[in-house]
């Protein structure tokens, strides 16, 4: 795997894929991260499947993020993202989306998506300085708690976003697209 250049004041971070052995750190993560966290069988059963992929952000010997994430034909589906609270707003999540990024091609997969809870505004937030644009809400999605999520793109070529469909949503509305 490679390492993603940071600037001076960023924490510097390893992506590789995930290992059994990671999934100690990556629980704890997980459970400080969420309120309705994934257990170790949610974990498994998803990257269990063949088009499904783990990997994680190492500083040193140390996990500091994880993203779980499905090969689609045309896109990337991000199931799971997080960093480690003690380095929040150090470049880990920034580095993890570049990862991601590097993976699209014109090609074969274009562009990556992610459901993001309404009550999560710091994700929103967040996805939205990588260059996500949120494109539409998904009623009741989340079923433990009967939350709406926001699905939110990330194009390789910014021109294919259908303009009229990205300022007519409230969650477009809400970021002053």
């Amino acid at each position: 795997m490679s390492t993603i250049p940071t600037s001076p004041t960023q924490t510097r971070v390893h992506i590789r894929w995930m290992i059994r052995r990671d999934m100690p750190e990556v629980l704890a993560i997980e459970h400080a991260a969420f309120d309705y966290p994934w257990c170790e069988e949610e974990f498994l059963r998803v990257l269990r499947q063949r088009n499904c992929i783990g990997m994680v952000a190492e500083h040193g010997e140390r996990i500091v993020g994880f993203m779980i994430y499905e090969l689609h034909r045309s896109r990337i589906q991000v199931l799971n993202f997080a960093a480690h609270q003690d380095f929040k707003r150090k470049g880990i999540g920034r580095q993890m989306v570049s990862k991601l990024v590097g993976k699209l091609s014109n090609q074969r997969r274009s562009r990556i998506s992610i459901l993001v809870r309404e009550s999560n505004l710091a994700a929103q937030l967040f996805f939205r300085v990588q260059g996500f644009r949120a494109t539409e809400v998904v009623r009741e999605h989340f079923p433990d708690t009967g939350e709406d999520a926001y699905t939110m793109i990330y194009h390789m070529d910014e021109a294919r976003l259908e303009d009229d469909r990205v300022t007519t949503n409230r969650i477009a509305k809400h970021f002053g697209d």
